[in-house]
């Protein structure tokens, strides 16, 4: 059940609905302001087909009895307009809470206060687009990626670059942080993943060549009775943090592979139905994958033949997927 909710702080104004289940016509409806009762509180009727529950001043319940299912919408909190100029494709908020960073299309990089949106620092030196950013565990120090393939750490301090890795042919999709960070991962358009020591800004070694973009990555401790593999020789002592993790890799070519860390050995294979954008871990048991033709995977890692659940709202590509409580948060491309 989607809206787009237009009804503003005026006494009057309407917004569209629409009710789309698969294989069945999609309802179209309205929902209509009609001024506010005596607590301060939007009056809103619904067109035929759909009724309104609860109404707060921060949000509608909305339900559509004929398909039997129901959306509440949220106004949002807080919105910051002055950060950025144009679409915002990737944020991260400090450990602490404290500070955000992001990057937009406007082909900036910016440190913001959390609390209300004030810049506070510029992170330049890239070339063409930053793709991704994210905090260390510290909150102090920021890690990005761009399509100039180069990966970037700052100081979230000072906005200096204090380490450039160099090593990868193509774009920098995605990132991820090993432990407490003194080993990082990337992935690229050029099929690679990537280990890198951030010590000695030094690449530590591929840990899978896939022939296909790596759209997305993210790495977690693995269930005690999956056998990651064994290294074909010994990891170096810069390696920190990688025995008994498994990466995941959301690849282009529409597959979703498992990789151990340490070893470098293949766990799994999973294809699905398009290309995979993103991927997270819900526990060392279960992850999560999303889809260009909008499905969400949950997979068990010891068992990969079938999906335990696929979660398919709308064909909108799904973005990037968030742990959050018992659940987790989804963005589409809708």
């Amino acid at each position: 059940l989607t809206a787009a909710l237009s009804l503003r702080r005026r006494d009057e104004g309407e917004a569209w609905l629409s009710c789309r289940s698969p294989g069945k016509p999609t309802l179209y409806g309205s929902l209509t302001r009609r001024g506010l009762n005596t607590e301060g509180v939007p009056d809103i009727a619904a067109s035929e087909g759909f009724v309104v529950g609860e109404v707060t001043k921060k949000s509608i319940l909305i339900s559509c009895p004929h398909e039997n299912v129901s959306t509440k919408f949220l106004a949002p909190y807080t919105t910051f307009c002055r950060i950025h100029q144009k679409s915002i494709t990737c944020l991260d908020i400090s450990s602490g809470g404290g500070l955000g960073v992001s990057t937009s299309t406007d082909g900036t990089m910016k440190i913001w206060q959390a609390a209300n949106g004030e810049i506070r620092r510029l992170l330049e030196g890239h070339v063409y687009d930053v793709n991704c950013c994210r905090f260390f565990p510290s909150g102090l120090v920021v890690l990005s990626g761009g399509m100039d393939a180069q990966l970037k750490i700052w100081s979230a301090e000072d906005a200096s670059c204090v380490v450039t890795f160099k090593g990868h042919k193509g774009g920098i999709l995605d990132t991820a942080i090993v432990d407490r960070g003194r080993n990082v991962l990337s992935c690229s358009r050029d099929g690679t993943a990537r280990l890198w020591d951030c010590g000695k800004s030094a690449c530590l070694g591929v840990i899978a060549d896939c022939g296909s973009p790596v759209n997305g990555i993210a790495v977690g401790t693995a269930d005690n009775s999956l056998n990651l593999g064994t290294p074909e020789k010994a990891p170096s002592e810069r390696e920190v943090g990688t025995e008994g993790k498994i990466l995941l890799l959301a690849r282009e070519d529409k597959k979703l592979q498992g990789v151990g860390l340490q070893s470098r050995q293949p766990v799994f294979l999973f294809v699905g139905s398009d290309a995979f954008n993103c991927c997270a871990f819900l526990s060392s048991t279960y992850i999560l994958a999303g889809t260009q033709d909008g499905n969400i995977y949950q997979l068990d890692v010891r068992n990969t033949n079938s999906p335990i659940q696929v979660i398919h709202r709308s064909g909108a590509p799904v973005l990037s997927l968030l742990p959050y409580r018992d659940g987790f948060i989804a963005s589409q491309g809708n």
